[in-house]
């Protein structure tokens, strides 16, 4: 048996570093992990937070200072925080994955301190300063540390070939502890390292951070304050309206529109503080939209489409926390436990608003729905509880009118409702006359929420719309009226044999109306059944004919109180009784707005010419007539 263990004369192999190439690495940074090169400012910002938290944690009166500055193709950055020796600024500076976030130089935390250490830092992937070189030629870093007050100033200066050199300075080249760092824009990259662009993006994304940052421009003038806290729903206001109008501000700055009104989102357990701003137009519930969110103090991104359910597609938020972790690449979040139960718990707060608005200020929450009023349904879809404390104030289209289902409901016991707008609008003037209950479902969740009304109002009683329901509703013609019409009522039938539909003849309102077409699911069903087996194969001829339905067909009700339909039914010429029954048909067809099928086409054409033929025809024999005199 041969082994495969090595043998103990063989050398043992030498480890070896990988290589990075940073111009590869600046290439995979800007074009793959980062959406942008402005998340440089981001990265200088962290740098400088973190070293003040290190600083604290060291020496709880140290002073904070960061001060951030641009001109001259430069960006400067100086703190006052825990600073690096030199053998730090070796290990941490230029190493791809080590973090100064650490338990110590060259080691690593167990999971109770990295967690304790993401509580805490805002870095957590070690990438540092690196990440500076998407905009940067050069990065010299200035640093003394505080953990070493004999240590001198190290000097840390790389350009983006990839190299590096640590020199230490003479003690007076940085009196105090903390770290200065300057970059130089590379070509192509100048933009970034205007003051007025370097200024714009500190205060987006640093406005809430814990500590006073400060700008200056270079032109002379006091530096000016980037931070901006507290936020503003953490701040004191005299009165509610005070507050109402200060967030709508805060809303209009930040997104562009004034709020229909706000939601405050506070989950301490969650360690989640902020706000919902509800916006002022309609929107579609497929729009995923981007929420605001700052990881302790830091903007991490202006499009979180994770953050909220998706049924909250009418607000737009802004928070900061301090326990969802980031992406990689630290621009959005990462979908976890943690997440979906903080989305959970905002969807809460949403649907608290409303419960509350219900309750207490009604026209607030009508002018809410008038905008928003298919959200609410969406959501009530999935809430029964929502659906009961919503149904005084949800909008339905309703053949008495746009009214709630609670008002409906007073009217109507016995609620029907139809699937498709067409059928609705065809059905709802005839339904209203003849004390039908009829409800437009055509619109997005209608049909959903209809569903589930009998589980909040047991004792309503909603079915879909069928042709045998609203037949039984029109007034029967008298027998002996309708034994009278008995042939013209079998040419018609045989007439419209070969679409499927069946005839019948009622006397209903309103008198202008002379033909309803009438249609279910059902029929529709049973006529593509019919439509498969005239182009199927023997097997599945087979097959389709033995699953032959008793379904009702659709049905043309002919209006006897119309004057038309009294004076075709009196015509002596059975060819043109049928050519004005098919004109019926498709005229009525065409009232319900459903989707014509070839043969219904075929029969509109033929009808049409038919028509046209006779009249010209009896204008012919008027004239041949007329000639003989």
């Amino acid at each position: 048996m041969t082994s495969t263990s090595t043998s103990p004369s063989t050398p043992p192999s030498t480890p070896h570093s990988f290589q990075v190439d940073l111009r590869g690495l600046v290439d995979l940074l800007s074009h793959h992990l980062y959406s942008s090169p402005r998340v440089y400012v981001r990265e200088l910002l962290q740098n400088a937070v973190d070293a003040i938290t290190a600083r604290h944690s060291l020496d709880p009166a140290a002073e904070v200072r960061i001060r951030l500055s641009a001109s001259g193709g430069r960006v400067t950055i100086e703190d006052s925080g825990i600073g690096l020796t030199a053998a730090e600024a070796h290990s941490l500076l230029a190493t791809i994955g080590r973090s100064s976030k650490r338990g110590g130089e060259g080691t690593d935390l167990n999971e109770q301190g990295l967690e304790a250490t993401r509580q805490e830092f805002l870095g957590q992937f070690g990438i540092g300063l690196l990440a500076c070189f998407v905009v940067a030629r050069q990065i010299r870093v200035v640093t003394r540390s505080a953990r070493d007050p004999q240590a001198a100033p190290v000097e840390w200066l790389a350009t983006d070939d990839g190299s590096y050199t640590v020199r230490e300075l003479p003690h007076e080249a940085r009196p105090e502890p903390g770290t200065t760092v300057v970059l130089e824009a590379r070509p192509g990259a100048a933009e970034w390292a205007v003051a007025a662009k370097v200024e714009e993006l500190a205060r987006d994304y640093g406005s809430l951070l814990p500590y006073d940052i400060t700008f200056d421009d270079g032109e002379g003038g006091e530096p000016r304050p980037v931070t901006d806290r507290p936020a503003v729903w953490d701040r004191p206001f005299p009165t509610p309206a005070a507050r109402r109008v200060a967030l709508a501000g805060h809303c209009a700055q930040l997104f562009g529109f004034t709020p229909l009104d706000s939601i405050d989102l506070d989950l301490p357990v969650a360690g989640v503080r902020g706000v919902a701003y509800v916006l002022p137009e309609p929107t579609s519930p497929a729009h995923r939209a981007g929420h605001r969110v700052h990881l302790k103090g830091m903007l991490l991104t202006d499009r979180a489409d994770n953050l909220l359910p998706d049924w909250a597609f009418f607000v737009r938020a802004v928070l900061d926390t301090d326990t969802l972790r980031p992406t990689a690449s630290r621009e959005n979040l990462y979908d976890d436990e943690t997440l979906a139960a903080v989305r959970e718990a905002l969807g809460a707060r949403v649907r608290g608003w409303l419960a509350e608005l219900a309750a207490s200020d009604p026209e607030r929450l009508a002018a809410f729905l008038q905008v928003h009023h298919l959200g609410v349904k969406s959501m009530a879809r999935h809430d029964s509880e929502l659906l009961g404390l919503m149904l005084p104030w949800l909008p339905f289209e309703t053949s008495d009118g746009s009214m709630s289902l609670q008002e409906f409901a007073a009217a109507h016991t016995d609620i029907h409702f139809t699937r498709t707008v067409e059928e609705f609008r065809q059905i709802a003037p005839i339904a209203a006359a003849h004390g039908l209950g009829v409800i437009n479902a055509g619109y997005t969740y209608d049909a959903d929420l209809l569903a589930l009304l009998p589980a909040v109002r047991p004792e309503l009683k909603v079915t879909e719309l069928d042709a045998g329901a609203v037949t039984e509703r029109l007034d029967p013609v008298p027998t002996a009226a309708e034994l009278a019409l008995a042939p013209f009522l079998a040419t018609a039938r045989t007439r419209l044999e070969a679409q499927g539909c069946d005839v019948v003849l009622r006397a209903f309102q309103p008198v202008a109306v002379p033909a309803l077409y009438l249609d279910d699911r059902q029929a529709r069903q049973e006529r593509d059944r019919t439509a498969a087996l005239e182009s199927a194969d023997s097997l599945w001829s087979g097959i389709l004919g033995a699953l032959r339905g008793s379904a009702p067909r659709a049905r043309l009700v002919l209006n006897h109180n119309n004057p038309l339909i009294r004076r075709i039914a009196a015509l002596p010429d059975e060819a043109l009784t049928g050519t004005a029954v098919e004109s019926l048909y498709g005229q009525a067809l065409l009232m319900s707005q459903r989707p014509l099928r070839p043969a219904d086409s075929t029969l509109l054409n033929r009808a049409f010419l038919g028509l046209l033929e006779w009249a010209t025809h009896s204008t012919d024999s008027r004239d041949a007539q007329e000639d003989q005199k």
